[in-house]
């Protein structure tokens, strides 16, 4: 197929051509593709939405290989008072939370409006306003690029943390073999099984803006149609719903993810800082605090750039998104993130990790 510059398939719209590009119907034409650019010793990065990656102006010296099956299978568990669902690693996130809603699926209808697909929520456990993706899913079948066979993690073996997992962690360590996998994990994700509840009504609210939003107290049940409707309102009053004709929206979603912080670390913060419980796959004791926070308060505001002409900027909207302004190269975008990042640091001896996955570049 045509090779097309990578910044015309991210929602950074950054990017340089690859040096292979290649789209897979079926799973055995996945598979075969991923043994081929293996056995050549050819980088791979699997590609979906291209909301999650920062690609190098030079390009990517390896294969793109694109994902186009869009498929979705229901089972009835009958007496569980729910249904399994397994989707396609190709397909668009966000059509499978609108068809939940639709369906009356419950569990992932505060994850609506994030872009991406189905194969990416898993890597990153995508969360959002409460919810975390791992909390549905059942399991992963995967390829696994190690051992050369499918492979099904099931919930726990996937090792769900914040904003990561196993198939995470596999592109930042090693096989045995000393093979690192990245920017593609070792575990290439075939499709997904979540399991959810049928009802109407929401999973309680656990988020205090989206309560807010609703109407409702935190903990309380909300219709579902009415909660992913509140959920992408927010996300646009963000910037955080792509619109080509919004440059504001032209970004990789928040850039960096929330610090986890030991208690002593967090109580030296000022009184004001945002902290919360650190939750489970911590150490105890551990808090989180908030990126957006932090960025604002060491003096990068909404609209941030490093000059007044910059085609890059932080979002009017948002300080957590860095933004394509129109034009912006993926150094452009490096430089601003840098900056933020080292002002954290400079301000409250915090640094910032990026949430999507960099290639070719670094901070």
């Amino acid at each position: 197929m045509t090779v097309a510059p990578l910044s015309t398939l991210t929602t950074l719209r950054v990017g340089g051509p690859p040096a292979q590009q290649r789209e897979a119907t079926s799973e055995a034409e996945l598979v075969t593709a991923v043994q081929e650019a293996d056995a050549t010793g050819t980088p791979l990065l699997m590609l979906g939405g291209g909301s999650n990656v920062v690609i190098a102006d030079a390009g990517f010296d390896g294969m793109v290989l694109r994902d186009a099956r869009s498929e979705l299978s229901v089972q009835d568990d009958g007496a569980c008072g729910g249904a399994s669902i397994t989707v396609s690693a190709g397909m668009r996130w966000d059509d499978v939370v609108a068809r939940a809603v639709a369906e009356g699926w419950v569990g992932i209808e505060a994850l609506s409006g994030i872009p991406g697909s189905m194969g990416a929520t898993p890597v990153q456990n995508v969360g959002a306003y409460g919810a975390e993706v791992s909390q549905v899913i059942a399991s992963v079948r995967t390829w696994d690029r190690h051992e050369g066979r499918v492979r099904t993690l099931a919930r726990v073996d996937c090792e769900f943390g914040y904003r990561d997992s196993l198939l995470k962690r596999s592109m930042r360590g090693a096989a045995p073999d000393g093979t690192v996998w990245h920017p593609t994990p070792r575990y290439v994700v075939l499709d997904v099984t979540m399991q959810m509840r049928f009802g109407t009504l929401s999973e309680p609210i656990a988020y205090a803006q989206l309560a807010a939003a609703l109407g409702v107290d935190m903990g309380a049940k909300a219709p579902l149609v009415e909660v992913r409707k509140a959920v992408i309102e927010l996300r646009r009053s963000k910037g955080m719903v792509l619109d080509v004709n919004d440059a504001d929206t032209w970004s990789a979603g928040s850039f960096f993810t929330n610090p986890i912080l030991t208690a002593q670390a967090a109580a030296a913060l000022p009184e004001d800082a945002p902290r919360y419980p650190a939750g489970d796959g911590f150490a105890p004791g551990s808090i989180k605090t908030s990126a957006a926070w932090l960025i604002e308060s060491a003096g990068f505001g909404r609209g941030f750039s490093l000059a007044a002409d910059a085609r890059a900027s932080l979002s009017s909207k948002h300080t957590l998104a860095i933004t394509n302004r129109g034009e912006a190269s993926a150094a452009d975008l490096v430089e601003l993130a840098r900056a933020v990042r080292d002002g954290v640091r400079e301000a409250y001896g915090i640094t910032l990790v990026p949430e999507p996955v960099l290639i070719g570049v670094e901070l």
